[in-house]
């Protein structure tokens, strides 16, 4: 709350120590004469504080007399009301009576003016006034003898005009009494004595004015009123919310003392913080600046902004040049600030506080009216909405404006602000049509906060529309919606009916439809079967227009995928992605079937790319769902390419996104997430974090027949391997072998679990299933011909089959890997060559493959591998100094100090002299620090040593696993994710 007697209690005074140190020299000056000093500042600057500061001390002073006003504004046309303050208290003092016989005490025409009101005043005429003025100065001269008289008037711009003149007198006069008038003044307006007044200023020979306190000052207040120092963020945005007005800024500061906030944000919402009381304390300081001041301050702080004078004045109902006038008041008082014809207040806080004192109906007649104006005057569409947003409904082209203004809000990327528009469209009851679209911008826009709101919009829009290409829109974007929600069957049967309903007034649409009909479809076993059959029947050719081609090669690179055409494959997802993973013209999920259609073909790192540029566009777009299908599939891809710690934070981004808008973990777009991020933790050897995981997302059960739950299968067979539960682990390969198998996605480049499971059956001495599954998958591998699935199926084949023969086959697998993009893959086959090879004597050959192994799989974070790798290399009898036999990391101790100095530009006789060393051996370490460094001298040395070393952080193995469980974690490749639907 404001106390409104606060001003007559001391305070600490902040920000004002050298005014006051200066005041307060000249108010005990030695010597005669008269010292005037007149305090200008603006309202709430301080000068009062000021003034009771340095008057505290003098009062205690024996050789000065102080006598001070406090004028009110009342007392501006009572004759002497300024002087009566000021002496006549010295008349009822114990003092000698040397004022009560003065023209003030005395009857007749000048009895005690101030206690009759002014019309029942005698006349005066000026040779008795200035009788009255000069008696009354001979006797002040009596009654302070040899004393230094201080006269203190604060707001002096409110004295009467007989005190006005009386001060004037005295100043005239001072050389004949030893005086010093201390005056604080704000202009704050005219009024009826601003001649008096006139008169009066030039006489003052120091002027001293005070502006906004500086950011020591404040930090200094907020410190004394919150009990505590505050960040300099803090005190900076407390100076900029108040302007540094000391009045505001105390109000502002007990604000949020009294509301005890420590909540995050606070710095950026600081106005918010202004007490309610302050804005009719400071609308009575506004009223006499100038005429409709009150009025238009209002409008101003409605508003906004910087509103120029014409559409205050539209909306006020004053004329221009009344409110130019009321400006111009304002902006002398310190309220306002000018820039042309433009007015806007000198703080947010102030404009908070004039604001909370209007009415509600009020506040939204002066919204409408600057609504009508703007519109009248052609303003942007955003201009005229932000009026019309807090205004009362009944404007005819309402409708049209906020539907336009919300589209560009949503092109903008701020869909709050969009979603707003668009509700208070529908407040103004739209015909169908146009309320069919406002309800499905809505839906789009909801999508981005909360899915179960947007499925309610988008139903709705979609009852009312008419119009084929529209209605396709909606229901493309409402089947999105509702399979976020695990609604399956709704959406299927939103994209049934539609397409039936349209396909006569729009093929293309509807066949659009049908292939997101056909894609949603092939997810679910129930629906999978029927959808396949019409998916074999479909030809690219058969897309009526280029909208329709683009999402039917998409679909068809899957269907090539999923027969083993991998160049078909390929090709037709190139067509499909023309224009990106999330096309302007046609964002749908249908696109990310070619991305999977690429990373199944062996084409990963083209795959990355386009999720990278999609996880942008969905970015710009503020596309919330399209945004984690985006970062979801990226996550895959990364994964898939060995870049572990990077595919972790991305699942777990695309996790933190739903959960923000209200899908779970149980939902299928999450387990995808999940799912990746799972396969990621097993990877890095965390089997523990994974477990909990799966645990929190309710995966440890038995699974429904989304086809995303095939990849969780897989990677649940991962992390039961890497748990020793063996047994577990076989059913979940052989289930996801026989869902993949009635899904047509068998091949060895969705999910190969026949090398997981032939490993299994190997680790729990089933030869005859192993050798079994094994041979088929490396069959199906050779015919696919994908390097990456014919390197996984030749590893699981060799590990199958053992001594030289499997020894054989593993150094296939690693040849083949070689330059896939798999790099834990190749780690994992080049580990298994090295164990096999160390087994049956080759160590030499052991030796080099299990260094690449662990430097791979330490540059992909895949801890596992390079625990195996570390170990084997211990077995032949080698004590490997760090983790890693690549980069500046594998390099040892003396290496990096003979190459840290050549570096420098030592010749190696220099070095071996400054080491101590012989030259020889100098020339040892540095050849095995080009090896390490994979450069081939001197001029490349210095690039090597400084450039990122790529190491992922050492993660200690959590499980403590038999050989055969370790080789059979480690043998797991990264499972292709399935296509997880999305909104249109």
């Amino acid at each position: 709350m404001i106390d409104l007697h606060e001003a007559a209690a001391p305070a600490v005074l902040h920000g004002r120590n050298g005014e006051s140190e200066a005041l307060g020299r000249l108010l005990t000056a030695p010597g005669g004469g008269c010292v005037s000093v007149l305090l200008r500042g603006g309202w709430g600057s301080g000068k009062t504080a000021l003034l009771r500061t340095v008057l505290a001390p003098a009062r205690r002073d024996p050789d000065i007399h102080v006598v001070s006003a406090w004028v009110d504004p009342l007392e501006r046309e009572l004759p002497f009301g300024m002087v009566r303050q000021l002496f006549e208290h010295l008349a009822a003092d114990d003092t000698p009576d040397a004022l009560r016989a003065s023209p003030l005490a005395d009857s007749g025409p000048y009895a005690a003016p101030w206690t009759m009101p002014p019309e029942a005043a005698p006349a005066r005429t000026a040779g008795q006034e200035m009788a009255a003025l000069g008696e009354l100065y001979r006797r002040v001269v009596r009654l302070t003898g040899h004393k230094r008289l201080v006269v203190v008037v604060d707001d002096l711009q409110c004295a009467d005009a007989v005190s006005l003149r009386w001060l004037r007198y005295l100043m005239c006069r001072g050389s004949e009494l030893p005086v010093t008038v201390l005056a604080a003044l704000a202009e704050e307006g005219t009024h009826p004595n601003s001649d008096a007044l006139a008169a009066v200023l030039p006489l003052f020979s120091n002027q001293l004015t005070l502006g906004g306190l500086a950011q020591d000052a404040v930090a200094s207040m907020a410190e004394e009123i919150l009990g505590h120092a505050p960040p300099a963020s803090f005190t900076a945005a407390c100076r900029e919310a108040s302007g540094g007005i000391p009045l505001l800024l105390r109000a502002v500061l007990r604000g949020i003392r009294a509301r005890r906030s420590a909540e995050a944000g606070l710095t950026a919402r600081i106005a918010e913080y202004v007490p309610a009381d302050l804005g009719p304390v400071l609308l009575a300081r506004m009223e006499p600046v100038a005429p409709h001041a009150v009025t238009t301050a209002e409008a101003l702080a409605v508003l906004g902004g910087s509103p120029d004078i014409h559409l205050l004045a539209e909306t006020t109902g004053l004329t221009v040049s009344q409110v130019a006038d009321a400006v111009h008041g304002l902006a002398r008082a310190g309220y306002t600030t000018r820039t042309g014809s433009e007015v806007s207040f000198v703080c947010e806080s102030l404009a908070v506080a004039v604001s909370s004192t209007v009415l509600p109906s009020r506040r939204m007649e002066l919204h409408v009216r600057a609504a009508r104006s703007l519109h009248a005057d052609g303003a942007p569409a955003q201009q005229v909405a932000a009026h019309l947003l807090p205004g009362a409904p009944g404007e005819p082209w309402a409708p049209e404006v906020l539907a336009r203004a919300a589209e560009l809000a949503y092109e903008q990327g701020d869909s709050a602000r969009a979603a707003a528009y668009v509700r208070r469209a529908l407040r103004e009851g739209a015909e169908e049509e146009p309320r069919a679209r406002l309800l499905a911008l809505l839906g789009r826009l909801e999508l981005a906060v909360d899915v179960p709101v947007a499925v309610g919009s988008l139903e709705r829009s979609l009852e009312l529309c008419q119009d084929p290409a529209e209605r396709a829109a909606v229901a493309r974007g409402l089947a999105g919606a509702l399979l976020a929600l695990d609604r399956y069957p709704d959406a299927l049967e939103v994209l049934r009916t539609t397409c039936e309903s349209i396909r006569e007034a729009d093929p293309a649409g509807a066949m659009r439809l049908e292939i997101d009909l056909i894609h949603i479809a092939l997810t679910n076993a129930a629906s999978a079967p029927d959808s396949v059959r019409r998916l074999r029947e479909l030809d690219v050719l058969d897309a009526p227009d280029t909208g329709v081609r683009r999402p039917l090669a998409a679909l068809l690179s899957l269907r090539e995928a999923m027969a083993g055409r991998a160049g078909e494959a390929v090709s037709l997802a190139r067509t499909a992605l023309e224009q990106g993973a999330d096309p302007m013209s046609d964002a749908s999920v249908v696109y990310y079937d070619a991305l999977i259609a690429l990373r199944v073909a062996g084409e990963t790192e083209l795959a990355l790319e386009h999720a990278e540029a999609a996880v942008g566009k969905a970015r710009e777009r503020a596309s919330t769902l399209g945004l984690v299908q985006a970062i979801s599939v990226r996550a895959s891809m990364k994964c898939g390419l060995g870049r572990l710690p990077d595919s972790q934070t991305d699942a777990l981004s695309a996790l933190e996104e739903l959960r923000r808008i209200g899908i779970g973990p149980s939902h299928s777009f999450a387990v995808f997430a999940t799912a990746t991020l799972m396969e990621s933790l097993v990877r890095q050897g965390r089997p523990a974090e994974a477990e909990e995981l799966l645990r929190r997302a309710d995966l440890t059960g038995e699974l429904n027949s989304n086809w995303v739950n095939d990849h969780v299968l897989m990677v649940r067979g991962r992390l039961r391997v890497a748990q020793g539960r063996l047994d577990e682990a076989l059913a979940d390969f052989l289930l996801c072998g026989k869902r993949t198998g009635a899904r047509g996605t068998s091949g060895p480049g969705f999910h190969p679990w026949r090398s997981e499971a032939a490993l299994v059956h190997t680790a729990l001495r089933q030869g005859d299933a192993a050798r079994a599954l094994a041979a088929e998958e490396l069959t199906l591998a050779r015919s696919w011909g994908v390097p990456e699935a014919v390197g996984t199926a030749l590893r699981a084949m060799g590990l199958v089959t053992g001594g030289p023969e499997g020894l054989e086959l593993l150094r296939e697998a690693a040849e083949t890997l070689r330059d896939a993009p798999a790099r834990v893959r190749f780690a994992q086959a080049l580990a298994d060559f090295g164990v096999l090879a160390r087994r049956t004597g080759r160590l030499a050959e052991a030796r080099t493959c299990l260094q690449e192994a662990a430097s791979i799989a330490h540059e992909c974070g895949a801890t596992p591998v390079t625990d195996l790798a570390l170990a084997e290399l211990r077995a032949v009898g080698d004590r490997p100094r760090t983790r890693t036999f690549h980069g500046a990391a594998a390099l040892t101790p003396t290496e990096r100090r003979v190459a840290g100095l050549a570096v420098q530009g030592l010749t190696n006789r220099e070095i071996a002299q400054q080491l101590f060393v012989g030259l020889r051996t100098v020339e040892t370490h540095l050849t095995n620090a080009y090896g390490k460094l994979a450069i081939d001298g001197r001029p490349e040395l210095a690039h090597a040593m400084a450039g990122p070393e790529g190491l992922a952080p050492d993660r200690p193995s959590s499980a403590v696993r038999s050989p055969a469980s370790a080789s059979a974690s480690a043998s797991a490749p990264a499972p292709v994710p399935a296509p997880v639907p999305a909104p249109a």
